[in-house]
């Protein structure tokens, strides 16, 4: 950590105390250290990724017991996997015996147990010791009675939510319930876009590695004043294409999800946007980027026989831009698609983009959902490229000067401190504030003074 008049330097976080952390996010400004610190990163992986509630995957990756998908959270290798009794657990992933890696594919099919590639120890799908080999070898030892002996080892705090899996590793804090609160009915508003209730994940996943901090990469998801300026070349371009063309004239798909970035910032300041406790937030309250795609009149009627005409309704008109479930996945529930974001380093994150089918919906929801992460979220996209230059040049530039602060000056009120929901305009950077003002809260849960 850099030193100024304020801040403790890195030093002084070897052994951190909550007052070392928390001088680093003031009210309307954060230190640059939260993007560019290696040893903080060490200290997010030790604390806030391991205290908070993330997303670990979709229930339709893992259909059948047996089946499983790998990822890392806060340093940690983890396994999904599917019970025989249609559950789902998340697993330590790793050997009780050395340490090895039980599955490395990011996803499989383990079948009825996980085998040790070194030395054959098995383990039944729930993760507990199955056997060992030269069983008579241990007989008069202690490993029942120690930790290797206990098998792979659950996470205890799982929950499923419309599929969606979450997990939080350590003990203490608020519950699923209490964490996410209201934003879940950004799930729920996805989920119901299909008339019956369930969503698929399909068509793979696009991965970019990104060579910046995993906070701006997550702060930009609610950057409504940067597309117009970011993004003018990709517009500039579809606008010419597009120019001459009737207005009643129908848009190609890619052309009805583009062109709207070239919005000005009357339009996303006017879409309106909602904070809710513990960093999670909606952009596009009002309207969104997503809220003039061509109807579906036999969609939307098949949505009222299934849900009714209010909730029907209530779906089919709500295109938030971004819901964000902080921290680590991003929803789109029009087109159906998700970010998720995966922390590697100080200065290196991996963005997942993942397509949801909607079961018994057209296939053209779907193919909405494709042609999105494609055109946006790739890292071939012509407005991904725009993004990804500029993060990286703000993880690089951040070491720059005497100037150890990033501003979040944007419409601060002081009223804001006291927490709560809070809906606002589009373009307030308390969207953002409010992230950082939950890391702090995550992040020293279970520090000492």
């Amino acid at each position: 950590m850099s030193a100024d008049a304020g801040v403790a330097p890195a030093r002084a976080l070897a052994m951190p105390r909550r007052s070392d952390i928390t001088r680093l996010v003031q009210p309307d400004r954060v230190h640059r250290d939260l993007y560019i610190s290696d040893e903080l990163f060490r200290l997010e992986q030790q604390h806030f990724f391991a205290n908070t509630w993330n997303y670990i995957g979709h229930a339709s990756q893992v259909p059948d017991a047996g089946d499983y998908l790998t990822l890392d959270i806060a340093g940690r290798p983890l396994v999904m996997v599917r019970q025989t009794d249609g559950s789902i657990r998340v697993l330590n992933n790793r050997c009780a015996h050395k340490g090895t890696q039980l599955v490395t594919d990011p996803c499989g099919h383990t079948g009825k147990v996980f085998r040790c590639p070194y030395h054959a120890w098995a383990y039944r799908l729930d993760g507990s010791l199955l056997g060992v080999p030269m069983r008579e070898g241990y007989e008069g030892t202690q490993l029942k009675h120690c930790e290797s002996g206990q098998g792979m080892g659950a996470l205890p705090h799982v929950a499923v939510h419309r599929d969606f899996v979450f997990a939080k590793i350590n003990d203490g804090g608020p519950d699923f319930q209490a964490y996410f609160g209201d934003v879940l009915g950004a799930i729920d508003n996805l989920a119901d876009r299909s008339p019956l209730g369930r969503l698929r994940i399909e068509g793979g996943v696009l991965r970019t590695l990104v060579h910046c901090n995993w906070k701006i990469y997550l702060e930009n998801i609610n950057d409504t004043v940067h597309p117009i300026s970011t993004h003018e070349s990709a517009t500039r371009v579809a606008n010419a294409l597009w120019q001459g063309q009737p207005a009643d004239a129908p848009k190609p798909m890619a052309m009805e999800q583009i062109l709207p970035f070239g919005a000005g910032h009357e339009f996303f300041d006017k879409m309106g946007a909602r904070i809710y406790p513990n960093g999670h937030s909606m952009l596009g309250t009002h309207f969104s980027i997503h809220s003039g795609y061509a109807q579906m009149p036999e969609y939307e009627a098949a949505m009222r026989a299934a849900h009714g005409e209010a909730r029907a309704a209530e779906v089919l008109q709500r295109s938030p831009q971004n819901s964000v479930c902080f921290p680590s996945v991003a929803v789109k529930s029009s087109p159906q698609a998700i970010r998720v974001i995966r922390p590697l380093a100080a200065d290196r994150t991996v963005i997942e983009a993942w397509s949801l089918r909607a079961e018994g919906a057209p296939d053209l929801l779907f193919q909405r959902a494709m042609t999105y992460n494609r055109l946006i979220f790739s890292p071939m996209s012509v407005v991904a490229h725009d993004d990804i230059a500029l993060f990286e040049s703000i993880q690089h530039g951040l070491r720059a000067g005497s100037n150890d602060w990033v501003s979040l000056h944007r419409n601060y009120d002081a009223a804001e401190l006291a927490g709560g929901t809070h809906d606002v305009n589009g373009t307030n950077e308390l969207l953002m504030r409010n992230q950082f003002r939950a890391w702090v809260t995550f992040m020293t849960q279970g520090m000492e003074d």
